[in-house]
């Protein structure tokens, strides 16, 4: 006898335990919720789809602009390195030396050559070619990631959303069927609760993988800087004699 009684009330844990299974839940979600999910989940879909993106794409910059530096350090024509760039145009460094290379041609040409002042003039508008191709560059490797910045803080909010507006209902069933044992509260509450972690979901992949991304890129423009100056340099000693 007592072994059907231990039974049954395995059994009926177990149903319980069955109708408070997410799915279930979700299923009987308010309209709001469900709506909130959803934006949820295409924030979610959206940033790793981003991830993996820029993931591909930072690290194919990375590998073309060490290629590029390697080139370039160990030949002896610029022009030769100017026409291996149209197979690098991942590379940032890369489309930094095309820019500054095209100015330094009229300097070269003599469009720019006279007077020391003119030969000044043609090397601040190398400069200033390199400046501009290294901030069109940055942006487009930024491109996508402010996108992970607002998923990263924004969902959490939009959950805590979900979650208010689901325990609101939670209370006003309560009041409605004037009852508030633990099975009347706890599916309300299970599913509210669910929003926030959707939420949290989305948005701790996205704040990770956005300082990761913004970390490599802060690294490539540093690169940038520093083979800008090293460019210049070359054609002070080279071409401003």
């Amino acid at each position: 006898m007592d072994g059907t009684i231990f039974v049954n009330l395995i059994t009926t844990a177990g149903a319980e335990a069955k109708k408070l299974d997410i799915v279930d839940l979700l299923g009987h979600a308010s309209g709001v919720v469900i709506l909130v999910l959803l934006v949820l989940a295409a924030f979610s879909f959206i940033s790793w789809y981003i991830i993996g993106y820029k993931a591909l794409y930072l690290r194919r910059a990375r590998r073309e602009s060490q290629e590029f530096l390697e080139a370039f350090w160990q030949s002896k024509r610029l022009d030769a390195i100017f026409q291996l760039t149209d197979s690098m145009k991942t590379s940032p460094i890369s489309q930094v030396f095309r820019a500054g290379y095209i100015e330094l041609s009229k300097l070269k040409t003599g469009e720019s050559a006279g007077t020391m002042g003119s030969q000044l003039g043609a090397l601040e508008n190398v400069d200033r070619a390199l400046r501009r191709a290294a901030t069109l560059e940055v942006t487009n490797l930024e491109k996508l990631i402010p996108f992970l910045a607002t998923t990263g803080s924004t969902a959490p909010f939009v959950g805590l959303f979900g979650t208010v507006w689901g325990i609101m209902n939670s209370f006003i069933n309560i009041g409605s069927s004037e009852s508030a044992t633990l099975a009347t509260v706890a599916p309300g509450i299970a599913e509210a609760l669910i929003a926030t972690a959707i939420g949290l979901v989305a948005a701790i992949p996205a704040v990770m993988a956005y300082n990761f991304f913004s970390a490599h890129i802060r690294v490539l423009s540093s690169e940038m800087d520093s083979f800008s100056a090293d460019f210049l340099n070359i054609v002070k000693r080279h071409f401003l004699k």
